[in-house]
């Protein structure tokens, strides 16, 4: 654990948690540490697999970066469980790190991207036509994620291969269309930040396309991503409230919310992510970001009793 801070006393303390590969935090949550040392809030690093840190001494502990847990879920969310004053909280930790959230976003109205679910065991005929996506339910950074055209014979024995794969793994596997805009328009990313009267509209950024075929298998923690800073449009952010007013138990108790958006065939806004957990949020893209999130942080901080 790295500390940031001369001395604690008197100031609140406030963990935002990463994973041993990370031990400094992403770049980009780098740049809320001062900030929030400007508002007196004394932050710390600390990995969440640590045995050695003590999570009961923080007045806040925030998710950033522990971008290892998709294998190992289980453990995630029971030590989520076990952490005072979490954010976002164990119960929205442990709904959202299993992507079958989207069907329940999708049963209360959401416009969701349409979706297969083959669970371990399940046999699985794919399609003979069209590009899909093949994805675990169960993933980080668009690990185990690859991209297939099945109009062609060798990509549907990929495919069906990597369904079998994810399915003897135990895990759960997602298909979904492969939706075109994306390599033109991008995938939008609309950021959601706390602020006095709850979660609030921050900034977006525009991602490009990052499948480009097959899943090789590469172990790396996550896709590079080639971001640059966007415009919502109104219908963007439409989507985007409505999707957050769907998450169980209300949104207003979130310290952040990411909605990816692409355009569905049509061209308007489907969801294909929302992201509670740990999501990137790419406060290095927008003008006043990192003072957001320190906000976002000292907002929550006044909730606690």
């Amino acid at each position: 654990m790295t500390a940031h801070h001369q001395s604690t006393r008197g100031k609140p303390r406030v963990a935002l948690v990463t994973c041993a590969a990370l031990p400094d935090l992403d770049p980009d949550d780098r740049l809320v540490l001062a900030p929030l040392a400007a508002r007196g809030v004394a932050a710390e690093i600390a990995v969440w697999d640590d045995p050695t840190v003590d999570w009961a001494g923080y007045d806040l502990v925030v998710l950033r970066s522990p971008w290892d847990y998709a294998l190992r879920r289980d453990e995630f969310v029971a030590w989520a469980r076990t952490v005072p004053a979490l954010a976002n909280p164990a119960d929205v930790v442990a709904w959202n790190t299993d992507k079958r959230y989207l069907a329940e976003l999708s049963d209360a109205g959401a416009p969701v991207v349409p979706t297969t679910w083959v669970a371990p065991g399940e046999s699985w005929p794919p399609p003979t036509d069209g590009e899909h996506v093949i994805k675990p339910a169960v993933s980080a950074g668009s690990q185990d994620t690859g991209r297939y055209d099945l109009t062609d014979p060798e990509h549907r024995e990929l495919a069906s291969a990597h369904v079998r794969r994810l399915g003897d793994a135990g895990r759960v596997t997602m298909v979904q269309p492969y939706l075109d805009a994306v390599d033109t328009a991008g995938e939008t990313a609309l950021l959601f930040l706390a602020g006095p009267d709850g979660l609030a509209f921050s900034h977006a950024i525009r991602k490009g396309p990052m499948l480009t075929g097959p899943d090789l298998g590469e172990a790396a923690l996550y896709k590079e991503e080639r971001i640059d800073s966007r415009t919502a449009t109104a219908e963007q952010r439409a989507v985007a409230e409505k999707v957050l007013a769907a998450v169980p138990g209300g949104a207003d108790r979130l310290l952040y919310a990411r909605v990816d958006l692409i355009p569905g065939p049509d061209g308007t806004p489907v969801l294909v992510e929302l992201e509670l957990t740990e999501p990137s949020l790419f406060v290095g893209y927008a003008e006043g970001a990192p003072d957001r999130l320190a906000e976002a942080v000292v907002a929550h901080l006044a909730r606690r009793p």
